[in-house]
C-alpha cells in the first residue's frame, strides 16, 4: 500500500523566473509569478521518483482578494488585502481558479484541469484547500464566475445581528473600523453594516486580527449556508480534485463538517479530508465522529520535535505523545514545515538544514503515519527573505508577490541536474534517504516498538537527546537510532525481550548492539 506522503506547493511561487530587481512588497510586473504550467510533468515525476510523494497539495489556487485586476476580475481593495498578492484563504469566489496562475486567465479553468490531468497521469492525487469558515471581507463583488451559483449573503437580512437564514453576522447601524490606514493613493474600504470578522465578533477588528475576512453563519443545525459550501466541495470533486485541506476547521460546528464528508464520500468514495486541528483533546472526535481521514499533529509531534531540535525539550516526549495518540496515530499528517510554520532551516527554528535528519526521520519513519513535505524543505530554504507584508519572519510568504532563490535553483536542478548549492543538495540527499526508507513495507506498514524506556541507562545513550525504535513486518525488522545532540557518538542498543515477542521474532542472544550514529541511521536487524 506505500506511505501517504503529502507534497504542499504554492503554485505562486514556483516557476517565477524572476532573478533581479525584486522589490519587497511590489506589483505581480515587478516581482512576477508562477503559472500552472510551471508545475510540469518532469517536476511531477521528481515528486514521485525521488521523493515517493502520494498526494500534491495545491495550495491557493481557489480565487482569492489580490490587488491586481485581470479579465473579469477587479482588484479588491488594498485596505482589504494583506499583502500586494493577498492571502490564500481570503476567498472571493469558491467556483474559480486565480486569473494570475494562468497563462491565459481568460482560460484559467482550463488550464487548471490541464495541472489536474498532468498530476494524475503522473500517478499522484491532487488536493485543493476547503476554506469553511470565512471569506474575504469583498466576497461576490470582484467579479463572479458564471452559471447558477448560490452566493452566500445574496439573501441576507443586514439588519439583524444574527438569524439562522444569514450566511453573516452583522452590526447594524455600524460601519466597520478597519485597523490598517488607508494606502497611499487609495479609498478607504466602505462596509456599513458591519460584518464580523473571521477570528472575531466586532466591528473593530485589531491589526492581528483577520480583518480582512468575513465569518461564515453555521449555527449548530442545518441552513442554507451548509448546502452552498457543499456545493463549492462538490464542484471540484467533479473536476476530478482528489481530496482538501480543510482550514481550521475547529472554528466551525462539527456537525457542518461531519455531515459534509458523509455527503461527499458517498458521492465521490475515497475523497480525502485532511483537518488543520490543533487541540489534542479534539483528536478522537474529528476522526472517529466527524470522519476525517487526517488530522495536523501539530500540537503533538511537531512541537515535540521542534523543542527537542532547538534545545528547550527531551526526546522522552516522541514516546509521550505516541502513548497520548494510541491507536489514532496512523491518522496523524506528520510535518516540519508547512506555509503556517517557520521553515525549518530559518533562523528563527534551527537555523541549520544539515539539522533536520534527526527530526525528519523521527517524524517519518516512526509509524505508518501520513507525512508532509513543504515545498523547498527538502533542499533547505529558509525563508529568511523580507518579502512584503510578511516581512522577515522565517516564512516564505503567502502574501507577496516574490520569486525564491533557491525554488528556482530547485526548478533548474529537475530540469538539468545543475543548480543546487553543496548544501541544498546535502539536504536534498537526506530527504531522499528517508523518503526511499519510508517507501519499505517495514516502514510503511509494519509494526513499531519505542526502545526508549529500556535503554535509558546504556552505553552512550542519551534519553533526552536519542531516539530508538524498531520497525518490523513479517519476521523483517529495522531498528532506528535518531541523534538530536548535534554530535556524532557510538552507543550500544538493548533489545529487550518484550519486543522480539511483539514483532513475533527470534530473540538473540546478544543483548545489545553496537550502532554509530550522526544524525539518523538504520541497521536490518539479522532476524
Amino acid at each position: 500500500m506505500g506511505k501517504t506522503v503529502i507534497y504542499q506547493i504554492l503554485p505562486r511561487l514556483w516557476g517565477n523566473e524572476k532573478t533581479h530587481g525584486k522589490i519587497p512588497g511590489g506589483s505581480l510586473r515587478q516581482n512576477g509569478c508562477g503559472k500552472f504550467s510551471s508545475i510540469d510533468t518532469r517536476f511531477l515525476e521528481y515528486l514521485r521518483d525521488d521523493l515517493h510523494v502520494t498526494h500534491v497539495w495545491f495550495t491557493g489556487v481557489i480565487r482569492h482578494a489580490t490587488t491586481e485586476t485581470f479579465e473579469g476580475c477587479p482588484a479588491s481593495n488594498p485596505q482589504v488585502v494583506k499583502g500586494k498578492a493577498g492571502s490564500p484563504y481570503a476567498i472571493t469566489d469558491y467556483f474559480d481558479v486565480n486569473p494570475y496562475l494562468a497563462d491565459n486567465p481568460s482560460e484559467r479553468m482550463v488550464e487548471f484541469e490541464s495541472l489536474l490531468k498532468r498530476t494524475h497521469d503522473a500517478g499522484l492525487k491532487v488536493l485543493i484547500d476547503f476554506v469553511p469558515n470565512h471569506v474575504s471581507r469583498d466576497y461576490g463583488k470582484a467579479g463572479r464566475s458564471a452559471g447558477t451559483v448560490k452566493w452566500l449573503g445574496d439573501n441576507d437580512d443586514p439588519t439583524i445581528h444574527w438569524s439562522p437564514g444569514n450566511d453573516f453576522y452583522y452590526y447594524p447601524g455600524q460601519s466597520l473600523t478597519l485597523p490598517c490606514p488607508v494606502p497611499q493613493g487609495g479609498s478607504p474600504y466602505y462596509e456599513n453594516p458591519a460584518k464580523a470578522s473571521g477570528n472575531c465578533f466586532s466591528p473593530t477588528p485589531g491589526i492581528n486580527d483577520w480583518y480582512e475576512t468575513i465569518r461564515l453563519n453555521y449555527c449548530d443545525f442545518h441552513t442554507g449556508t451548509w448546502d452552498k459550501m457543499l456545493d463549492a466541495v462538490r464542484y471540484w470533486c467533479s473536476k476530478g480534485v482528489d481530496g482538501f485541506r480543510c482550514d481550521m476547521v475547529e472554528m466551525v460546528p462539527w456537525q457542518f463538517m461531519q455531515w459534509l464528508i458523509a455527503r461527499i464520500k458517498s458521492e465521490y468514495p475515497g475523497t480525502v479530508f485532511v483537518a488543520e486541528v490543533y487541540g489534542k483533546d479534539s483528536y478522537r472526535h474529528y476522526i472517529q465522529t466527524v470522519g476525517f481521514d487526517y488530522l495536523y499533529d501539530k500540537s503533538g509531534l511537531y512541537d515535540c520535535l521542534r523543542s527537542v531540535t532547538e534545545g528547550s525539550g527531551t526526546a522522552r516526549g516522541l514516546t509521550w505523545n505516541w502513548q497520548m495518540l494510541g491507536d489514532l496515530q496512523p491518522k496523524m499528517l506528520n510535518f516540519l514545515e508547512n506555509h503556517d510554520e517557520q521553515r525549518f532551516a530559518s533562523g528563527f527554528f534551527a537555523g541549520d538544514p544539515s539539522k533536520a535528519a534527526a527530526p525528519l526521520c523521527a517524524s517519518l519513519l516512526f509509524n505508518t503515519s501520513a507525512f508532509m513535505i513543504y515545498n523547498g524543505g527538502e533542499i533547505g530554504e529558509m525563508g529568511m527573505e523580507a518579502e512584503g507584508f510578511s516581512g522577515r519572519d522565517g516564512r516564505t510568504t503567502i502574501f507577496d508577490w516574490w520569486s525564491v532563490d533557491s525554488l528556482r535553483r530547485l526548478r533548474e536542478y529537475i530540469d538539468t541536474g545543475r543548480g543546487l548549492t553543496e548544501s541544498e543538495s546535502r539536504t536534498l540527499d537526506v530527504y531522499r534517504k528517508a523518503l526511499q526508507t519510508a517507501s519499505l513495507p517495514e516502514v510503511s506498514e509494519g509494526s513499531t516498538f519505542d526502545l526508549n524506556y529500556c535503554n535509558l541507562s546504556s552505553e552512550g545513550f542519551d534519553p533526552d537527546k536519542h531516539f530508538a525504535f524498531l520497525r518490523c513486518i513479517e519476521g523483517r525488522a529495522l531498528l532506528f537510532v535518531c541523534n538530536f545532540s548535534g554530535e556524532a557518538c557510538r552507543m550500544r542498543i538493548v533489545i529487550p525481550p518484550e519486543a522480539f515477542s511483539f514483532m513475533g521474532l527470534n530473540e538473540k542472544e546478544t543483548p545489545g548492539r553496537d550502532v554509530s550514529i550522526d544524525a539518523f541511521s538504520y541497521t536490518v536487524l539479522p532476524v
